[in-house]
């Protein structure tokens, strides 16, 4: 019994000996990866902050200093991750986790589809912000509640339009988003249909009187 207990005590130790470098070569891998994580990170948001692009969409009125910060925080976070799995993955290898590589390794292809997403959904909310500005100035002389109104339907169809395309890229009920967009086009297009159909009706009418006794 006790040569038995001697026999596995040996092997075990024997065993941890032979990992102990695998594991502090991992280790250090993925701790070199924490530190340029961590220096890309900073440095994106150094940069943003040096180049003060904040300040500048916020002269804009097109978004605020802080929704640009928080932006700014959201997509450096990410691409510091993505280094991090970068090298997780090495790391793994080194420690014999073949089967957590093929994990972080789908993680790892699938982040760049979220940094498009957060672009997307960045530039979205710009393009929202000016549409319904220029709503609510062209349409200025039909009073402040209307065009207020027009610019709040804008922004939100915009906002709407926007969504369905990050979810999109994400890879979020693709069919559904598809049979989504496309009853939203089709249900436009009728209504726009019959909207100039019934109301352009005398228009088209006169227009074609018009043409009738020119031919005369």
């Amino acid at each position: 019994m006790i040569e038995l207990i001697n026999v596995i005590l040996f092997d075990f130790f024997k065993n941890l000996g032979n990992f102990m470098p695998n594991f502090f070569g991992g280790l250090l891998i993925l701790i070199v990866g924490l530190l340029i994580g961590g220096i890309v990170k900073r440095l994106i948001v150094t940069l943003v902050t040096f180049s003060k692009i904040d300040l500048l969409f916020h002269r804009t009125k097109l978004i605020k200093k802080e929704e640009v910060n928080i932006w700014t925080e959201v997509l450096s976070e990410i691409l510091k991750w993505m280094l991090i799995i970068v090298f997780l993955v090495p790391a793994l290898e080194v420690w014999g986790l073949s089967r957590a590589t093929t994990v972080v390794n789908q993680i790892l292809f699938y982040l760049p589809n979220v940094v498009v997403a957060v672009v997307i959904a960045f530039v979205g909310i710009l393009a929202s912000n000016l549409t319904a500005d220029l709503v609510r100035h062209s349409v200025k002389t039909m009073g402040s509640t209307a065009s207020n109104s027009l610019a709040v339907f804008t922004r939100g169809t915009i906002v709407f339009f926007t969504v369905l395309v990050v979810l999109n890229q994400l890879g979020v009920a693709q069919d559904l988003i598809r049979i989504l967009f496309t009853g939203i086009v089709v249900m436009l297009s009728l209504a726009g249909g019959l909207a100039f159909g019934l109301g352009g009706r005398e228009l088209a009418k006169e227009i074609l009187e018009e043409l009738k006794n020119k031919l005369k």
